[in-house]
């Protein structure tokens, strides 16, 4: 069965930085391609990056490429994102899902707030 769990969200001050986690079950990396997608209040689900595993190489929303990270835990089939410098707009819930958006986690609730 094709799971992928996110933990880590958190309260945040602005400013501040966050690490999400995203354990991915029943297949590996190199079986797709994985994507980080937020949701703030009231709006759409917005792009943030995908992680391209066989090729090695993530890809950014330009919004937040200064700012944010992907990396994996290959032993642990983790995907991580790390975010620098948060500011109220990183507010939201984020997700990760296979890039087909076949398959997608609960989220996890990131709160920017002093």
């Amino acid at each position: 069965e094709v799971r992928l769990v996110e933990s880590g969200g958190d309260l945040v001050q602005p400013g501040g930085s966050l690490r999400l986690a995203c354990k991915i079950l029943g297949f590996t990396f190199e079986a797709h391609a994985l994507t980080w997608v937020r949701q703030a209040p009231g709006k759409g689900l917005e792009w943030v990056a995908t992680h391209y595993a066989d090729i090695r190489r993530t890809l950014y929303a330009d919004a937040v490429k200064d700012r944010f990270t992907v990396s994996t835990d290959d032993a642990q089939s983790t995907l991580y994102l790390t975010i620098d410098n948060l500011k109220s707009d990183d507010a939201g819930v984020y997700y990760c899902s296979t890039d087909d958006y076949k398959y997608m986690g609960q989220g996890t609730q990131v709160t920017v707030s002093s």
